[in-house]
């Protein structure tokens, strides 16, 4: 069912759907980038058990699903973004589920 529900999100997106078979269209992508660059990315596209095209693709979809145009920001927000530099690793919803054990004590 989800499935399902997720194609039919796409289906006016270069997308074939039909309930019994289903694809999604593809297009071969050329990228130029740095040897080191590509060479670390297929080390951890390995190590994750996925190909380097899969990661790429969702790293694509999730920079322009979260693209938020900033003139809908607040000018607040705008100005604190770039402000800190969060630790490599950092876990938000682990500070945030402690911080609300420490406010509300359970």
């Amino acid at each position: 069912r989800y499935f399902f529900a997720f194609l039919s999100k796409y289906q006016n997106q270069d997308t074939c759907f039909n309930p019994k078979i289903a694809r999604v269209l593809t297009t071969k992508l050329t990228l130029t980038m740095n040897d080191k660059v590509i060479e670390g990315a297929k080390t951890y596209a390995q190590k994750k058990g996925k190909s380097l095209s899969h990661l790429v693709e969702n790293y694509l979809k999730s920079i322009a699903a979260n693209d938020v145009p900033v003139a809908s920001l607040s000018q607040k927000v705008t100005k604190l973004m770039g402000v800190i530099q969060l630790p490599d690793g950092y876990d938000y919803k682990k500070e945030l589920a402690s911080s609300i054990l420490k406010k509300h004590g359970k």
